[in-house]
């Protein structure tokens, strides 16, 4: 199993990135193509501190190669494009392999 994740920083105006991002964003995201799951939070926080980001997504694939051609695909075209019409904060786009015990 591979993960994406983005990380999303605090927005100029959290109230119309929520909106944005359930109403527009994220049905975008769900269409990538050979997706197994999504998550998502919009209430990240620190166990101390103040946390660098706010929201998060993450999405399961069935490999790297799965998850690059989503990303590559008009879908993910279209998801990365939409990204600047709400994320007005630092956006991280990490990806990693998933291990289980």
């Amino acid at each position: 199993m591979h993960t994406l994740m983005v990380l999303y920083g605090p927005p100029t105006d959290a109230d119309a990135f929520r909106t944005y991002y359930q109403d527009s964003h994220l049905p975008l995201a769900r269409k990538l193509p050979g997706v197994r799951a999504v998550r998502h939070s919009l209430n990240v926080s620190a166990t101390e501190g103040t946390a660098p980001f706010t929201a998060l997504f993450e999405a399961d694939f069935d490999s790297a190669e799965a998850m690059f051609a989503a990303l590559t695909s008009p879908e993910g075209a279209a998801a990365r494009a939409d990204v600047p019409n709400f994320a007005t904060g630092e956006v991280q786009i990490l990806h990693f392999e998933t291990i289980a015990p």
